[in-house]
């Protein structure tokens, strides 16, 4: 958001235009279309609108250095100041928030499956590599994955605020101590970590022995942090270790999240069980799908919290892909259409992402057609092979080209990559149209999301979303191969299909990821859900 003294902008990319049309109207807020969240058309406008002299004021200690770096190169040339030091929304937000207080837990075996100890090693390892003999981490899911911790700080994410001061022989977590048991800081003691304020952060880069060479990730650290290191420090700046630690999910803890899979699939078999059974029976709106699939998934083992605010939107709130009902503002299910529900879970172990579209009625052919070429997009990407090495951007393609042949395109990546018990949203690995780069390459282990979609602004919305896990495939004459296992455990409703769109092979691979479905769901599933589960997996044919 840019406010001047007679404009304010908020640039938005593709997956919220409508929504933002409807909720900034009349607000004096202008919508600024962009195509994606990594757009830089902010900085451009800047550059372009602001006059020699003139001044830019944006708070560092919560702008990253990467961005700072991009509107020094935009604005200096042209003469425009750039003030980092003054937080303007402090002045004028007199009832903000506090930090959150919530007690910080430990993350325990079996489910932590690698120890705090293992894991400082690894990272220790990879900062000696680098020539480093410090390094700070400001990325809240790095620091929960590195010291087996946890919190409920931000909504669905089990994360804390913190930062944290790595040595080669001890390290600081720098957080509010009333967060911290006693129990929990004897324990980190045992690892060597410390705890201290949280507001300590910057006075500790301050402190640092002359001597020290200080590993940074500058796509991971503010412009204040950066700012505050001394001036005799040796920096370093490269990927944080942990990202690339954490996005490659340890053999034991990807069987972990098979067995979440299977709990969040039964889970969903009993809510779309219950789904079909109510539709005509009772009044059902976007805010009950809501409250009964968060239901369901409170009654599995190990459930912790929903990985993210249900997305239930029926027809054109389809449309909209981060949609959210609300109290004001919701829709009924009732006469004919689509249900798109996007939902996940956090579990102990694992965390869940799932997308599936449902018929209310009758679905018209032009539906069934946006629905199949979404699927095939989807199934074109679970089926993909590919040799090691390959740039996770560079499959993006894969799972759009049945849209693209029709003219049709998506504006949202088609895949994230997922934590275990972490951020349903980490990195480094992005299946979209994102400038590739060497963080972003597929390793064995990585969870990514696979969900493609067609959007009808008004209409209707589709999404397929499955969760995919990084596994080898063949070695050959010309290297070593990947490709995908589908994780997820839900069945893709085949109501939905336009038949004579479907190649036999797709048909074939939706035929055995169904069987598998009803292999795993059963055992966990009776009565009604069972039915269910039955029914919605049996064989389609032309």
């Amino acid at each position: 958001m840019i406010v001047t003294t007679d404009f304010a902008g908020l640039w938005v990319d593709s997956r919220y235009w409508s929504q933002a049309e409807i909720e900034l109207a009349g607000s004096g807020i202008q919508m600024m279309k962009i195509q994606s969240a990594a757009a830089t058309a902010h900085i451009d406008w800047l550059a372009q609108q602001l006059q020699a002299g003139q001044t830019l004021t944006v708070d560092g200690n919560v702008l990253g250095l990467a961005s700072a770096r991009a509107l020094q190169s935009a604005l200096e040339p042209k003469q425009i100041t750039l003030n980092t030091q003054l937080d303007i929304l402090d002045e004028v937000w007199s009832d903000r928030p506090s930090l959150p207080d919530a007690q910080i837990y430990e993350h325990l075996p079996p489910f932590a499956v690698v120890s705090r100890a293992d894991k400082l090693a690894a990272v220790r390892a990879q900062m000696q590599a680098k020539g480093a003999s410090w390094h700070f981490v400001s990325t809240v899911d790095d620091i929960a994955w590195i010291f087996n911790l946890r919190g409920a700080d931000v909504n669905y994410n089990p994360v804390f605020v913190s930062h944290a001061l790595i040595g080669l022989d001890s390290a600081i977590l720098f957080t509010p101590l009333n967060k911290v048991s006693q129990h929990i800081a004897n324990n980190l003691a045992k690892d060597g970590v410390t705890c201290q304020p949280y507001e300590n952060a910057a006075s500790a880069l301050q402190n640092l022995n002359a001597s020290s060479t200080l590993l940074i990730d500058p796509r991971r650290i503010t412009y204040g942090f950066q700012q505050a290191i001394a001036n005799q420090v040796k920096v370093i700046e490269a990927l944080n270790p942990s990202v690339y630690n954490k996005s490659r999910k340890h053999p034991t803890e990807a069987q972990f999240v098979r067995e979440a899979m299977e709990q969040d699939g039964a889970a969903l078999c009993e809510f779309f069980a219950w789904f079909e059974q109510a539709q005509g029976q009772q009044r059902i709106t976007e805010i009950t799908i809501d409250e009964q699939i968060c239901a369901a998934r409170a009654r599995q083992a190990h459930f912790v919290s929903p990985s993210f605010g249900t997305i239930a939107g029926f027809n054109g709130n389809g449309a909209m892909p981060h949609y959210r009902a609300t109290a004001n503002s919701h829709a009924v299910i009732e006469g004919n259409g689509l249900l798109l529900i996007d939902s996940g879970g956090q579990y102990l172990n694992g965390t869940t992402d799932i997308t599936r579209v449902v018929p209310v009625g009758s679905v018209s052919a032009e539906q069934k057609r946006d629905f199949t070429l979404v699927l095939k997009g989807m199934i074109a990407l679970s089926r993909m092979q590919f040799p090691y090495g390959t740039y996770s951007t560079v499959l993006d393609t894969v799972a759009r080209a049945p849209m693209w042949a029709e003219g049709i395109n998506y504006g949202h990546g088609t895949g994230h990559g997922v934590g275990y018990f972490l951020n349903v949203h980490e990195g480094p690995q992005s299946i979209s149209g994102a400038i590739p780069n060497s963080d972003m390459v597929m390793e064995i282990g990585m969870i990514t999301s696979n969900e493609p979609g067609i959007y009808r602004p008004g209409k209707w919305g589709v999404r397929i979303e499955n969760l995919l896990l990084c596994v080898p495939a063949q070695t050959t004459e010309f290297g070593e191969y990947l490709k995908f296992e589908s994780l997820t455990l839900c069945p893709i409703d085949t109501r939905c299909i336009a038949l004579d769109l479907m190649h036999q092979e797709e048909i074939d691979w939706l035929n055995a990821y169904h069987q598998e479905v009803l292999h795993r769901l059963s055992p966990r599933v009776q009565g009604d859900a069972l039915n269910w589960l039955k029914q919605r997996t049996l064989a389609i044919s032309r």
